[in-house]
């Protein structure tokens, strides 16, 4: 394949050019497995290359620590090369964690199932090569085109109420949060101490959007719990449950939410 701009040959499909410093692809899809990563390289609305990075356990066992930590490394150098302005990742959990926390792109996780039912037996009763995950984003890239926030995280937190509960997790909960980039503020709610009893320490949940894609952090330590305003730079209920779908993933993520 030869860079769209400048005509260089490039390495594998979807590169960045380095000669004329041109991207050739906006967006990686990957699907995770304990065994392997399925990566396909998008522009647009095409498909512009794929690639399969594998890993094997020692004596078929679990990956060490060292090995998942390796493995994600390939991916997110794979990633690296396209320098894609979104990633798009689904799959196992410990690898797709491993990887994200290696890359700065924009990343969403592709809810499990891929597609709805209906998309789903499409695909199955149809010709097209596409995985379901890869349908998932294609069907939903243009929509999920959302403002991005660059307000520094500390910045975003504000309001009448200033204290948290959880005192340390609390306080990493709502960071968490307002590192989003689609995050544009987050308002600290009352505290209400007639709540049930929480045996497992702090716990932290993104609740269902709102009409207008806003969200509320619930946050819920003991007998307290507290309800925190979320604005997000969704512009509907749709885009919104998108927003707290990542939001959710990202808390269970910082261990503050039950997988």
């Amino acid at each position: 394949m030869n860079c769209r701009r400048c005509g260089t040959p490039i390495r594998k499909p979807g590169d960045y050019c380095l000669t004329c410093h041109t991207a050739n692809s906006d967006a990686v899809v990957v699907e995770f497995s304990p065994e392997r990563a399925e990566l396909t390289i998008l522009d647009d609305d095409a498909v512009v290359g794929r690639t399969t990075i594998t890993t094997r356990p020692e004596d078929d066992e679990e990956l060490t620590h060292v090995q998942l930590r390796n493995f994600a490394g390939r991916v997110a150098d794979e990633i690296r090369r396209k320098r894609p302005e979104t990633v798009y990742a689904a799959g196992a959990r410990d690898p797709l964690r491993e990887t994200r926390a290696q890359i700065h792109h924009e990343f969403y996780r592709v809810p499990d199932g891929g597609l709805d039912g209906d998309a789903a037996r499409d695909t199955a009763d149809g010709d097209d090569p596409e995985s379901d995950v890869v349908r998932w984003v294609l069907d939903r890239r243009g929509d999920r085109a959302l403002e991005v926030v660059e307000t520094p995280p500390r910045d975003k937190i504000g309001g009448s109420h200033s204290t948290l509960i959880g005192d340390r997790k609390g306080r990493r909960a709502v960071q968490t949060v307002a590192e989003h980039p689609h995050v544009k503020k987050i308002v600290p709610g009352p505290i209400d101490a007639g709540g049930t009893g929480s045996r497992t320490g702090l716990r932290a949940k993104a609740t269902r959007a709102g009409t207008n894609g806003n969200v509320r952090l619930l946050l819920r330590d003991g007998s307290s719990v507290q309800e925190n305003r979320i604005v997000t730079t969704a512009r509907d209920r749709e885009t919104g449950e998108r927003v707290r779908d990542d939001l959710n993933e990202a808390l269970r993520d910082a261990e503050l939410q039950d997988e």
